[in-house]
């Protein structure tokens, strides 16, 4: 069966604000139409890529490198824009499926579940069933209540055998809010296929958003841990979470040997499962003698951003005797928020001691322990 999609988006569509109809402004970086017509245009069941417009749209050049095989300008009603991308099909073409430009979320599964049934009907379209009741209503009062068996939500695509449909829309003068509505007005029997309650039509402002979320899709938060210990030796300082802190002895390592901060770097590439500072920064390589470790920290950050995720919190434990952390606590949140990159309060760092027991009661060094905690963007 040789199927054609008609992309309707010739409509001003002015709830929805902004300074461009709702189908051309932008949703995830692209536009809405620019998505439904992607998931036409992957699907392997689709020959042909139809997209109806307003012609001042097209005067713009809004259309341009969308992955469509026809541009046609619309006409001032629903029903003539539809006409003119049914007059587009190929000749060969069998069936149609028509979609609204608004609906940016619409799966393969729905498309699929519309062109099986028009293996054996003349029509079908999704629709969802009404769930919550229904009232009547009038000046803010409600009037009455509907009955909600039988009621349905309608969505696209609609599917229909082409030269059914085309007669159907020749045959009708009234315009029409959808394609079921021509069609069975001249008698076509359509059956409904499940919807899909993702399958949103942009609408009003707070649609966007919505659809933003949904094609996000399930939250994916990640949560990582580091460790690191760093023995004493001569000195006068320590690197402590980006803070020089005064100390009768510093802190040995190949880098600056910051062990806060290379617990809280570790934890980081522990959550995007990338390894570990080692693997990224060899001790062996010469280059990394005596580097500063807001570089890991960065590069770890960054990493965390190529990936789409943002650091939603980090939490690191210094173990210690001496020297005090308590006066220099805020100092490091601050230093870290910077190079992190989010908000003081979403860090924490804080001190223990081991009780006198083991290396770290010995003082022969200090270790660390911190935890990053990642959300998607």
């Amino acid at each position: 069966m040789q199927v054609a999609a008609i992309i309707v988006a010739a409509g001003r569509g002015t709830r929805a604000g902004g300074t461009l109809p709702k189908q051309w402004q932008k949703l995830d970086g692209k536009s809405v139409v620019s998505h439904a017509i992607a998931a036409f245009r992957s699907h392997p069941r689709v020959a042909q890529i139809i997209l109806v417009m307003h012609a001042d749209d097209i005067a713009a050049g809004l259309g341009g490198n969308l992955g469509t095989d026809r541009i046609v300008a619309g006409g001032d009603t629903r029903k003539a824009s539809v006409l003119a991308g049914l007059a587009a099909c190929n000749d060969d073409t069998q069936a149609v499926l028509i979609h609204d430009g608004a609906r940016p979320l619409v799966g393969r599964d729905l498309i699929d579940r519309v062109l099986d049934a028009l293996i054996t009907h003349q029509g079908a379209a999704p629709a969802v069933p009404v769930t919550d009741t229904l009232w009547h209503g009038q000046d803010a009062r409600v009037t009455g209540l509907q009955d909600r068996n039988g009621l349905f939500r309608a969505q696209t695509p609609q599917g229909f055998q082409l030269k059914p449909l085309r007669a159907a829309h020749h045959s009708s003068a009234a315009d029409a809010t959808d394609d079921v509505a021509v069609a069975r007005a001249a008698g076509l029997d359509v059956t409904i296929v499940a919807g899909d309650e993702d399958n949103i039509k942009i609408t009003t402002p707070g649609d966007f958003a919505r659809a933003a979320k949904l094609m996000r899709g399930d939250m994916d938060i990640r949560c990582g841990n580091g460790y690191d210990v760093h023995r004493f030796g001569p000195g006068d300082h320590v690197w402590l979470c980006g803070i020089n802190v005064p100390h009768s002895r510093s802190l040995q390592g190949h880098s600056d040997a910051d062990v806060g901060m290379h617990a809280i770097t570790d934890a980081i590439y522990g959550a995007l499962g990338m390894g570990d500072i080692g693997q990224h920064f060899p001790p062996s390589d010469p280059q990394w003698k005596g580097a500063a470790s807001h570089i890991f920290l960065e590069h770890a950050t960054a990493l965390a951003a190529e990936k789409g995720f943002r650091i939603s919190n980090i939490d690191c434990t210094l173990v210690c005797e001496h020297p005090k952390i308590g006066p220099h606590q805020m100092a490091m949140k601050s230093a870290l928020a910077q190079i992190i990159g989010i908000d003081a309060d979403r860090i924490s760092v804080k001190a223990t001691t081991s009780e006198r027991l083991g290396f770290t009661g010995r003082e022969e060094g200090i270790a660390a322990l911190a935890t990053a905690t990642l959300v998607k963007s």
